[in-house]
């Protein structure tokens, strides 16, 4: 009796194991990739630097804001299946740049099918309210239209994938990798 219970717990504890290991050689995988594109940067300030890497902790804007800040936060999201919500976020900062009315109302059609509408392939977590007054304004789209469910998906992302983030071992082996680096600054 005393094996059949210790066995399962055996093997959720090398599934534990088993799936830290593959965390950790995704955050190494990830981390050559961007030693990759690190040193084919031929300026000096086009290179991620230690300071840089750290200063992504200080506010979701900060990361966002990062070139490779926002790459290695894309990516993840991806592992975690779980970016329909910075891919949503980035396709409106995209869509506000939109001058043309008529591209204004295709994309905002295919922002609306895409992301708000129930059950559409990366439905972003909104409320009932948001999600209709979107529907309604895509009829005649602003630029403005997709705003409030802009703030809500951020707010999510700040709240709850960020910290995450931080708290990964792929972040913290971008952080490792760099700070055992010299020549990263």
């Amino acid at each position: 009796m005393t094996g059949l219970i210790s066995e399962p717990l055996v093997k959720h504890f090398s599934m534990d194991k088993d799936d830290h290991k593959r965390s950790k050689n995704l955050g190494k995988s990830f981390m050559c990739r961007l030693q990759c594109m690190f040193s084919r940067a031929s300026a000096p300030e086009s290179r991620l630097s230690l300071e840089d890497t750290q200063q992504w902790s200080q506010s979701l804007e900060r990361l966002l804001t990062s070139k490779y800040g926002l790459a290695t936060f894309r990516t993840f999201l991806k592992s975690e299946f779980s970016d329909e919500n910075i891919e949503f976020w980035l396709t409106c900062e995209n869509y506000k740049k939109t001058k043309s009315s008529f591209r204004m109302t295709s994309k905002a059609k295919k922002i609306y099918e895409q992301f708000i509408k129930a059950e559409s392939p990366k439905e972003i977590n909104i409320d009932y309210h948001t999600r209709e007054q979107i529907k309604r304004s895509v009829k005649s789209p602003t630029t403005q239209c997709f705003d409030e469910a802009q703030k809500i998906v951020y707010g999510l992302m700040e709240r709850d994938s960020y910290p995450r983030f931080l708290r990964s071992e792929m972040y913290r082996t971008i952080l490792d990798s760099l700070a055992a680096d010299p020549a990263s600054g």
